[in-house]
């Protein structure tokens, strides 16, 4: 069975906090992607997985993404019972304040067949 959702934060390349809610034993990462203000666009790991999973995932997963500074809130479900998806790219764009009209992308990434098997610890 699987464990309950953890929570954890990080920050972005604007110094933006994000909460992001996850299921230990599927999330690996999750990655923000924005815009640099010389025009060029940037990844940063937001929050890292470091649980070694302990139970299969189940075939529905959530994925829950905050930004309160910028009025994001998000939540990803997704139904994979073969467990063939590896990663998921969300989109969106910051709402409201002086970010408006900003995208901002989140790319959330499984835990590796290897690490389940524990072939890559």
């Amino acid at each position: 069975m699987a464990r309950h959702n953890r929570e954890g934060e990080g920050e972005d390349q604007h110094g933006r906090r994000y909460i992001i809610g996850y299921q230990p034993d599927w999330l690996q990462q999750v990655k923000v992607a924005r815009g640099l203000d010389n025009g060029r666009q940037s990844t940063k790991i937001l929050i890292r997985n470091s649980e070694v999973p302990l139970g299969d995932p189940g075939p529905r997963v959530r994925t829950h993404i905050a930004a309160p500074e910028l009025g994001i809130d998000v939540e990803v479900t997704l139904r994979d019972e073969g467990g063939v998806v590896r990663r998921i790219i969300v989109e969106t764009v910051v709402p409201e304040g002086e970010e408006r009209g900003e995208t901002v992308s989140f790319i959330v990434s499984r835990i590796p067949e290897a690490r389940r098997d524990g072939r890559g610890l």
